[in-house]
């Protein structure tokens, strides 16, 4: 994997910069998984209801197989792809009986590759395993949260989890937050660590960019006037002036925790990402 830093010839290339992949094998998506993509850019029903969202370049979703559910059938690794809806890298999967399907590529997946989705898959990178056949210390990604449901968390480049341990039913699974939770052990997971882990290093570099990318303008609170923000007013250049940063709509923001203590979830979390 390399990155090309480009030549500082004006002020937005002076710090931009792209992950090229060498896993990447050909640009060029497989018509047959694609369709078009129907963007909304944070609107309903013409109001914008999520800001700093619009004006993102047109293109294609690819159906990737988040279940794959065709459990003991080997496939052949045809083609290793950008993904412009994800960070990950994808592989375009050809099985033994003639179907073709699109699933996140790991780290070392290879171009004629061979990979099966079984409960008792030997360990192996790209693998599809039942968590309770994974040994402990082992890298894992695309893992299910409820059996049968398809890969939900650990989807994004160079993510991991670790397996801790396995017992009465649920295996310990270290996060990449630090958290460790209990996930049934009849989940399945994919061996390996999410392709295109270099994807954090890339600079943007300039505004327009960022625009291509469907980001739009966002102003400082402490910028705008009382009537538009919490943060807004005051003589010259004022602080937030509060005990704690307020969203637009009044509700905290920045390090306040959301998540209800009654969440039914909570007791498959063993040890907390906070630290206290």
């Amino acid at each position: 994997m390399a990155i090309k830093v480009y030549k500082r010839n004006t002020a937005g290339r002076r710090n931009m910069s792209i992950v090229k992949p060498e896993q990447v094998s050909r640009s060029t998506s497989e018509k047959s998984l694609t369709r078009a993509l129907n963007y909304k850019a944070g609107r309903s029903a013409g109001k914008i209801s999520v800001r700093h969202k619009g004006g993102r370049v047109k293109r294609l979703y690819r159906e990737i197989d988040f279940k794959q559910d065709k459990f003991d059938i080997p496939g052949t690794i045809a083609a290793i792809e950008r993904d412009p809806n994800r960070s990950a890298l994808i592989a375009l999967i050809n099985y033994a009986d003639g179907e073709k399907r699109y699933v996140i590529a790991t780290h070392g997946m290879k171009v004629g590759g061979k990979i099966i989705a079984s409960a008792n898959a030997p360990i192996e990178e790209g693998n599809r395993v039942q968590l309770s056949h994974i040994p402990s210390s082992t890298k894992i990604s695309s893992i299910e949260m409820t059996p049968g449901k398809g890969s939900q968390i650990i989807r994004s480049a160079g993510a991991s989890a670790l397996v801790m341990a396995v017992e009465d039913g649920y295996a310990q699974i270290k996060m990449p937050s630090g958290e460790i939770r209990l996930i049934n052990d009849k989940s399945f997971a994919t061996i390996g660590e999410v392709s295109n882990f270099e994807h954090s290093a890339t600079k943007i570099g300039k505004a327009g960019r960022a625009r291509h990318m469907g980001k739009r303008p966002a102003v400082r609170g402490s910028a705008m006037n009382p009537v538009d923000h919490p943060h807004g007013g005051g003589e010259g250049k004022q602080g937030v002036g509060m005990k704690y940063p307020k969203t637009p709509w009044g509700r905290p923001a920045l390090g306040v925790r959301t998540r209800r203590k009654s969440k039914s979830s909570q007791r498959f979390i063993v040890k907390s990402r906070h630290k206290n």
